[in-house]
């Protein structure tokens, strides 16, 4: 499972005017037009899908209710993958 707040660099609580300047500011970073990296264009989709979900508030919910079972249900593989995005963030 994707962290999609992760991708944008936000909290789980943000608010929607968060979420949007998130975005603008992760879209711009990664558009590939401004971005020559071979991984941006894939960024920029990852990008796209975690502003599409997580701005729809019925998607929105049952994410984080997926997402709190996850923890729940899979601690290692989700103790895993939270440890992988924090690092990630730390080295960037």
């Amino acid at each position: 499972m994707k962290d999609y707040y992760a991708v944008l660099g936000i909290d789980s609580d943000a608010a929607l005017s968060a979420l949007k300047s998130a975005y603008r500011k992760k879209a711009s970073e990664f558009h590939p037009d401004r971005n020559a990296s071979p991984d941006a264009p894939a960024r920029f989709r990852e990008v796209q899908e975690a502003y599409d979900l997580l701005s729809d508030t019925v998607k929105r919910q049952e994410y984080d209710e997926n997402r709190r079972r996850s923890l729940l249900e899979n601690p290692l593989e989700s103790a895993e993958q939270i440890w992988t995005t924090y690092i990630n963030k730390v080295l960037q």
